[in-house]
């Protein structure tokens, strides 16, 4: 049984639906004693990292999640849920966040360019490649340069090199996949990434340990 961790912010039934899709059973839960029952977790949203952390502080979620992911259930992050693995934000820097990925989450400067010179927008919406940098389970069977939706106007920046598993390119580049261990975050949204979104849930359910 997967558990979509529900703490106010978040699209929750989409989601759901994208996991029933690749096999998963699921659960949308805002207790903290159904983490216990859970093989493994996934923590979606949207919005702002303020209300995420707070969403979560409020439900009394904070340490039972850290206490499943430290007893080895493999966690996904997906886009506002990966950036709250991160220590801080410069979205509401008196904000900590839930600290267990080293690094911290950054805004995309103003005024970049595309190689071709085209102005790029922020926040940085619609679809992108993604380019792999480690091997992991959770990217397996997807081609360089496959295509993933996004929407986010701050980007996740590892302390570690190793913890980038898949890069995509918006002025700068950026870490659009994240992992270590059994903790794993996608700053794209899989529930709209069609092909590439349905094989990534489906390798977080059947590969990651």
């Amino acid at each position: 049984m997967i558990l979509l961790v529900d703490y106010g912010i978040g699209n929750l039934r989409s989601v759901a639906k994208a996991l029933q899709a690749v096999g998963a059973t699921v659960r949308i839960s805002d207790q903290p004693a159904d983490l216990e029952a859970a093989e493994k977790i996934v923590l979606p949203g949207v919005g702002a990292f303020g209300d995420g952390m707070n969403g979560l502080r409020a439900r009394g979620l904070i340490t039972p999640l850290r206490t499943a992911w430290q007893a080895g259930k493999p966690l996904l992050g997906i886009c506002l849920g990966m950036q709250l693995l991160f220590a801080s934000s410069e979205e509401s820097p008196d904000v900590s966040g839930l600290g267990w990925l080293p690094g911290r989450v950054r805004r995309f400067p103003l005024g970049q360019r595309a190689p071709d010179g085209q102005r790029l927008k922020v926040p940085h919406t619609g679809w992108n490649r993604l380019w792999p940098q480690q091997t992991s389970p959770l990217l397996d069977g997807l081609e360089a340069g496959a295509y993933a939706y996004f929407n986010h106007g701050y980007y996740c920046q590892p302390a570690e090199t190793a913890a980038c598993l898949a890069a995509t390119d918006y002025g700068l580049r950026f870490a659009a996949v994240v992992g270590h261990g059994n903790l794993y975050g996608v700053q794209f949204h899989p529930e709209k990434s069609q092909r590439v979104g349905l094989r990534i849930l489906k390798n977080f359910l059947e590969k990651c340990p």
